[in-house]
């Protein structure tokens, strides 16, 4: 059901039967390392090469997802996926090998949460029983068609992020037990004239501050109404961003409810410059660490705020600025009294 302008109240509330979050070596090592279903020992996965390697995470997290539900493939009405490969790839060659009917999604980062929108609307809707969503990245496929190829070495500025290496899925339902799916807010493109392609975090806050200035107007909402509210993957830089932007536009953020999946996948030690960043940050973040700190009763509703920019190597070339979105969703361990 429509609320506001640009929110959705889900009145059956989809249940979130089962989730993946599948990584590489590099994430093996990275403060939440714990909180995957799989993890690969080989950056290439036992394939030719790193796009091939993407689409193998895909596959691993969509199956770990389904089989933890207890579910086969034929169960599945519906795959929903998305991610940053060019044409994405990644998501159309997992639905080739799945065999599931198809919806590919384009939000770059924001996928995670666009697709649970998406495949909540449809469950909510009674359009399907199953909705399976996903996303994925890799770190050397990206940051090749976004940036430089990883061999080539070049030195980043401090506000480069580093693309996590990595796949989330969810299979949602009609019925069952499990965590709920009960608002969304679908965000607008913002574009405040940045150019950078090693800025995204300062590109996409504005973003991230506008869904949630919308989904607080909607729903009637703030800070308050959640346990942890996390953005996507704004990394160090865009966090302070908007944690900035939300106080000049009244919202203040307490530190403790208010963090950002970018921060929160990587360890200090680890060269990761501003923070991870990729579609699979907010993917594996959310249907891993903040999933499995929701089953142990430490969070009871969050809000995931998942950002996105907007560019292709081709609007780059044509010195195009960055445009950005954000979409966030509601996500509670059960009925508040």
């Amino acid at each position: 059901m429509l609320q506001g302008h640009q929110s959705w109240v889900f009145q059956s509330r989809p249940v979130i039967l089962a989730s993946a979050a599948v990584g590489g070596p590099f994430e093996a090592k990275g403060a939440l390392a714990d909180d995957f279903d799989l993890l690969h020992d080989d950056l290439r996965m036992g394939q030719d090469s790193y796009e091939k390697a993407e689409k193998k995470l895909l596959e691993d997290a969509c199956n770990k997802a389904i089989e933890k539900a207890g579910k086969k493939k034929e169960d599945v009405q519906f795959f929903l996926s998305g991610d940053l490969i060019n044409q994405i790839i990644s998501s159309s060659f997992t639905a080739r090998t799945l065999a599931i009917p198809y919806l590919g999604i384009f939000g770059a980062c924001s996928c995670s949460m666009e697709g649970l929108a998406l495949a909540a609307l449809l469950v909510d809707s009674q359009s399907a029983e199953l909705v399976l969503a996903a996303t994925s990245s890799h770190n050397s496929a990206v940051e090749k068609q976004f940036r430089y190829p990883t061999e080539y070495g070049s030195q980043k500025p401090p506000t480069a992020q580093w693309t996590v290496t990595g796949a989330g899925a969810a299979l949602l339902g009609q019925e069952g037990n499990g965590l709920r799916v009960t608002a969304a807010t679908i965000g607008r493109v913002v574009d405040m004239g940045l150019s950078d392609p090693f800025n995204m975090g300062g590109a996409m806050a504005p973003a991230a501050v506008d869904t949630i200035q919308a989904h607080f107007r909607d729903l009637g909402s703030d800070p308050s109404h959640y346990d942890l509210i996390a953005t996507g993957d704004l990394g160090q830089v865009g966090h302070q961003l908007a944690s900035d932007l939300l106080k000049k536009h009244g919202i203040e953020m307490p530190d403790e409810k208010f963090t950002d999946c970018g921060k929160l996948i990587y360890t200090r030690k680890q060269p990761v410059i501003a923070g991870g960043s990729g579609c699979a940050c907010s993917a594996v973040v959310t249907y891993g660490h903040l999933f499995n700190r929701m089953y142990r009763g430490e969070l009871n509703k969050i809000l995931v705020v998942a950002t996105g920019a907007l560019l292709s190597p081709l609007s780059f070339q044509q010195k195009e600025s960055i445009p950005s979105i954000a979409h966030a969703v509601v996500i509670e361990k059960e009925e508040r009294e």
